[in-house]
């Protein structure tokens, strides 16, 4: 079953574009980690500060082995463009008909 990792992200004072800039880099990176089944990068229409970074995994385990597979510093332009950390959940897919 397909598990998702959602993350809320608030970017800092006019750091909009740079966290969006910096998530987009992310994304090819977590793709090509094994387990993943895909991203996705939303950003909110009405408060553009505001960002969904879902991914997509096979496992809850596959995404918590992720980061040490991740080149060191992959994710220091992420943090510096952010107003503090984000907020995590896990989320199973579910058969809707």
């Amino acid at each position: 079953m397909t598990v998702a990792r959602v993350y809320r992200m608030t970017a800092a004072e006019g750091k909009a574009d740079a966290l969006a800039r910096a998530l987009g880099d992310v994304v090819a990176t977590i793709r090509s980690v094994p387990g993943s089944e895909g991203v996705e990068l939303l950003q909110d229409a009405d408060q553009p500060h505001q960002f969904l970074f879902i991914e997509k995994w096979t496992s809850v385990e596959a995404h918590q082995a992720a980061f040490s597979q991740m080149p060191a510093g992959t994710l220091d332009e992420v943090s510096a463009a952010m107003a503090g950390p984000p907020d995590g959940a896990y989320f199973n897919s579910l058969k809707t008909a």
